[in-house]
């Protein structure tokens, strides 16, 4: 079950204000989507598939082990192995969390056969699981990434309401084959143990790491830039210990890459834009902004209609969680649809949508739905065959 959203947004609308968008100079990516593009997006703990232009068709690619006793509970940012690009068979991440606390949650790594909506098939080959630093309750998978040598990066959301963050962001080491059903264990070594309410994962052309989260003291985009721990031992540059016993990494130097400052509420999610520079999405305030390669903003891509706001009904162009952007600059987000209920600040019942918006002369175009009635759709990847 996806929950870690609803305490923190609760926080977060009381101490963050809503911010108004300021206009941007910067050009934008290129203009439509090319037909080949393929949008994957968690939602009710299924795993679906879109192609990226209208009729938008869609395939349920792994179904939820709620209606399917074969099958798994899927979630989370969803990453596609780099150097898979070309093969007939891709590898990708995502969250998987089934049966969840027996086993814990963590990662699934799935190899992918097909090309197109309708005739894809997966298998898991590895599990992902670290310790965490709170309560399971409250260990939540998120984020992926990967290293230009192959090295895998996750973050998990951590402790979600007051005090200091215990998310954490950790590097995990090849061979990629192991801990499905319990056998074996990937080895891993924690590189940060204190952030609040991570989220996504972007990394660039250099190996610098970007992380964003949503909720002080640590909220804002932040940029590691190693070296990173190359095995789990202190030999590899892991020779510490964290408070459950896991190796940790001798030293993790971060420094706050974007702030959590206007236009951005709550950085949710960060991704690189072709061309240079960065989006991040903003859950609470309905906001997609870009950033230069310096971190400097440039202007919002998405933001709600002037007067708009969370509340009893979900705002109009959708609350964005998960970002990806495919090489045609297209950017695909997934709205979870939050509300403000009796019960609180949440994702409504099936309200969440999958959405894009594409570009013309430079410039962002209004919001299409691509799939409506979602429950809770909280990341997106990006598959193109050809790329």
């Amino acid at each position: 079950m996806r929950r870690f959203l609803i305490v923190t947004l609760a926080v977060v609308l009381v101490v963050a204000a809503l911010a108004a968008t300021r206009a941007g100079t910067r050009p934008a990516a290129s203009a439509s989507s090319e037909r080949r593009t393929v949008v994957f997006s968690g939602q009710g703990n299924n795993l679906d598939a879109y192609t990226a232009t209208r009729p938008f068709r869609h395939q349920q690619v792994i179904e939820t082990i709620a209606t399917d006793p074969k099958g798994l509970d899927i979630n989370a940012q969803i990453c596609f192995f780099p150097q898979d690009a070309g093969k007939s068979v891709r590898r990708f991440i995502a969250g998987e969390d089934t049966n969840q606390p027996d086993p814990p949650q963590g990662w699934g790594i799935f190899k992918l056969k097909g090309t197109k909506v309708g005739a894809f098939t997966t298998k898991e080959v590895a599990k992902l699981t670290p310790t965490y630093q709170g309560s399971l309750d409250n260990a939540e998978n998120y984020g992926c990434g990967f290293l230009s040598d192959g090295r895998v990066l996750t973050t998990d959301v951590g402790n979600q309401a007051a005090g200091n963050g215990d998310g954490q962001l950790i590097v995990w080491f090849p061979p990629f084959n192991t801990g499905v059903g319990g056998v074996g264990q990937v080895r891993y070594c924690k590189i940060d143990v204190a952030l609040a309410t991570a989220g996504g994962i972007a990394v660039d052309d250099r190996d610098h790491v970007y992380v964003a989260s949503a909720r002080p003291p640590t909220a804002g985009v932040w940029r590691y830039d190693g070296p990173f721990p190359t095995s789990d031992t202190a030999a590899g540059g892991c020779g510490q210990k964290d408070g459950t016993g896991a190796p940790l990494a001798d030293a993790a130097p971060r420094e706050l890459f974007i702030p959590a400052v206007a236009p951005l509420a709550t950085p949710n999610a960060v991704i690189r834009r072709p061309g240079g520079g960065f989006y991040v999405s903003s859950v609470i305030n309905g906001v997609i902004a870009q950033y230069d390669a310096d971190g400097t903003y440039v202007r919002t891509i998405l933001s709600p209609p002037a007067g708009e706001s969370v509340g009893a009904t979900p705002l109009s162009t959708g609350t964005p969680l998960g970002i990806g952007v495919d090489s045609a600059g297209t950017v695909f987000y997934a709205d979870i649809g939050i509300e403000v209920s009796a019960d609180g600040i949440g994702p409504g019942d099936k309200v969440g949508t999958v959405r894009r918006i594409g570009f013309k002369n430079g410039k962002p175009l209004p919001p299409v739905t691509m799939a409506t009635g979602l429950a809770f759709p909280d990341g997106i990847g990006i598959f193109e065959p050809a790329n």
